[in-house]
């Protein structure tokens, strides 16, 4: 079920997301609009475009939170993997993605002051690379 689903989800997502299915969209709306006259702007005319986009709405809720839900994992694995493969790095940091936001918040905020806290030559170098991309905005 999981396999069929997600290829389900897959091809969706790549078909809704190509500049031909907006433009079907909008042909849509265009011609839905067009017809108010012929159905004099009825209750009826108007409720089959609000029925159909809280359908597509809806059901795209879940596609797109499928595909997110992808992509976040599959970023991770490879984070994990980078993470696992370089000498330097703290293995610790393999799997943070399941604790609380207050505890990877506290992570976040304990690497920023020991980076402020560290003199080394690269630590201030990336502080000036982002200060000048910053000015550059």
């Amino acid at each position: 079920m999981d396999r069929i689903f997600t290829r389900i989800a897959t091809g969706i997502s790549h078909w809704a997301g190509q500049p031909l299915t907006f433009l079907l969209a909008v042909m849509v709306v265009v011609v839905w609009a067009v017809t108010g006259p012929l159905f004099a702007w009825s209750d009826t005319w108007q409720l089959v475009i609000n029925t159909g986009t809280t359908i597509v709405t809806f059901l795209m809720v879940f596609l797109i939170q499928n595909s997110q839900n992808r992509d976040a994992a599959a970023m991770q694995a490879k984070l994990d993997e980078l993470i696992r493969a370089v000498d330097k790095a703290r293995g610790q940091f393999i799997g943070i993605e399941h604790l609380t936001d207050a505890q990877i918040e506290g992570i976040r905020a304990a690497l920023e002051r020991e980076e402020a806290a560290s003199e080394s030559g690269k630590a201030r170098t990336a502080g000036d690379s982002v200060e000048r991309l910053l000015e550059r905005r």
